[in-house]
């Protein structure tokens, strides 16, 4: 079921690590990349949602999910081969949205998909097998062209003709395959069971056809959100805003932490390669604390376990101001290291917290719902980052990157706060039994419990 995360987090790994090169190397000044930054928040405040409420009420030959992670497959692998051919600044920023449009239309349903698919005491399980496959992809993602370069001696030179890296180009045509190839894998390899009561389930379908029930749906499940997940959100808003912070400003960073924002100097390159390759040493962290969080979230308390994790990735941002020069480059991989394990518990114990709270008849749109509280803070960020860092900043980007540590730590503080509800759905303890995952249960039904 989550095989399909590592071709989605390698299209994302590619850009997280070199979209704010590619802008620079376009012509785009640092206050700007925030600006150019906005399609990501942009359109998973629109798409997820949407996407989330039309798959509550899909059935089909590819079942619920599925048929949205691959319509989104395909168009997000047919942005990346555009991607690294932009000549011109508003060209890359406009495939940027197209491709993170197709992007969100794969992911949201992913959530949606392991929560309909297992039951409670299994979700913190899927949701980190996620984590794990998301590492997995990114770490490739982000050394790739470094090990281009360094290891098949392809060339990392620009010219006017060709403002791109011909390393970062091969990258993301690599990235295009990969992220098809996973995403078919999952549809054609997993199943979905369908509704209950599938008869009932099509004539409530044929009622709600068009846009007028998606323009009732989202703003009724916001009046009706769980208690629950308002804590979580509130989690999310500050865990993204610090998120946000790196990933504007960390790969211009690292070349500043050398010495140089010059986009010409050897030096510039060289640090815009090492942050790709921090960013694998991140990913490769959390590639590895997915199986220790798998093994903690059975016997811990999650929101302990989120709360220490985000602690951890706000030390390793904060740490980016003590470090100083090409020479202590390796400090950089251990303070993205810190932020791979946060990383892992981002991706996985808010999910597992939030599932067991909200009626499954409505997972998928609360899943773009609780998408919101992750777009929201990344549209703050891209609206008032760039003005901020260069008005109270001084324009120094290793600070705009320990502003984010700061916001992690916020959001560890709140995490402490969150009440945790739990709730095991009859019908999907039912299929874990005929599937033979489970032995018969004594009781058909479990309480809601809450902490």
């Amino acid at each position: 079921m989550s095989f399909g995360f590592f071709g989605i987090q390698f299209g994302w790994g590619l850009q997280m690590a070199n979209m704010s090169p590619i802008y620079k190397y376009l012509g785009a000044r640092d206050d700007q990349i925030p600006l150019l930054w906005l399609a990501a928040p942009l359109t998973g405040l629109i798409v997820q949602p949407i996407i989330g409420a039309m798959s509550d009420r899909t059935w089909g030959p590819l079942g619920r999910r599925r048929p949205y992670f691959l319509t989104g497959a395909i168009l997000s692998s047919l942005a990346l081969c555009l991607m690294p051919n932009s000549g011109t600044l508003w060209m890359a920023a406009g495939l940027l949205w197209v491709l993170d449009a197709s992007i969100n239309i794969s992911m949201e349903p992913f959530r949606a998909f392991v929560a309909d698919n297992l039951k409670e005491e299994q979700r913190a399980t899927g949701f980190t097998m996620q984590s794990f496959f998301i590492g997995a992809g990114a770490v490739i993602a982000g050394l790739l062209p470094w090990l281009l370069r360094h290891g098949f001696n392809v060339s990392s030179d620009t010219t006017a003709a060709q403002a791109i890296p011909p390393n970062v180009k091969i990258a993301f045509y690599a990235g295009a395959i990969t992220f098809l190839g996973a995403v078919l894998w999952t549809v054609t390899t997993s199943k979905e069971y369908p509704p209950e009561n599938l008869a009932e389930f099509r004539r409530t379908q044929s009622e709600r056809r068009g846009s007028a029930h998606l323009v009732h749906e989202i703003p009724d499940a916001l009046l009706q959100m769980p208690r629950t997940m308002k804590w979580l959100a509130l989690v999310q808003f500050f865990t993204w805003l610090g998120l946000f912070c790196m990933w504007l400003h960390f790969s211009n960073a690292v070349p500043v932490v050398f010495g140089t924002s010059d986009t010409q100097s050897p030096l510039f390159k060289s640090g815009a390669e090492w942050a790709g390759v921090c960013y694998a040493a991140k990913d490769f962290v959390t590639f590895v604390a997915a199986f220790g969080l798998m093994a903690c979230a059975a016997k811990f308390d999650r929101r302990k376990i989120h709360a220490a994790c985000l602690t951890l990735g706000a030390l390793g941002l904060l740490s980016i101001g003590f470090i100083h020069g090409e020479a202590q480059k390796s400090l950089l991989l251990i303070a993205l290291g810190l932020g791979g394990i946060a990383w892992a518990s981002i991706l996985s114990m808010p999910y597992a917290m939030l599932a067991g709270a909200l009626p499954p008849q409505r997972m998928g749109v609360y899943m773009g719902i609780f998408n919101f509280f992750i777009v929201l803070p990344e549209i703050i960020a891209a609206l008032t980052f760039g003005p901020a860092v260069k008005n109270f900043l001084g324009g120094n980007l290793v600070y705009a990157v320990m502003v984010g540590g700061i916001f992690m730590l916020i959001a560890a503080v709140i995490t402490l706060f969150v009440p945790y509800t739990q709730v095991a759905p009859a019908r999907l303890q039912r299929i874990a039994e005929e599937e033979g995952m489970l032995p018969t249960a004594t009781s058909p039904e479990s309480p809601v419990v809450s902490e």
